[in-house]
């Protein structure tokens, strides 16, 4: 069995019905919605890597706004020495 060949005009009239379906409209908003859940898992997955690094480091939920802070107080001290 051949496949129909289809116009220019035939290739666009269906491109617009099928824009216009119900059907692709679903399938488009499940596809956003699953791209948008891969992007958060990535997301999560370099913040649980961030996450081990930061305790290798020795920083805690505890400590690390201190240890932060102070690190930034280091820095001023460093650029004043120059």
């Amino acid at each position: 069995m051949a496949k129909e060949i289809m116009t220019d005009e035939q290739v666009e009239q269906e491109i617009a019905r099928l824009q216009e379906s119900e059907l692709v409209k679903l399938a488009r908003k499940e596809l956003r919605i699953r791209e948008r859940r891969k992007q958060y898992m990535w997301t999560l997955r370099y913040y649980e890597k961030r996450g081990k690094e930061l305790a290798a480091e020795g920083y805690t939920l505890e400590n690390i706004a201190e240890r932060m802070l102070g690190d930034l107080e280091g820095i001023d001290e460093v650029e004043e020495k120059e």
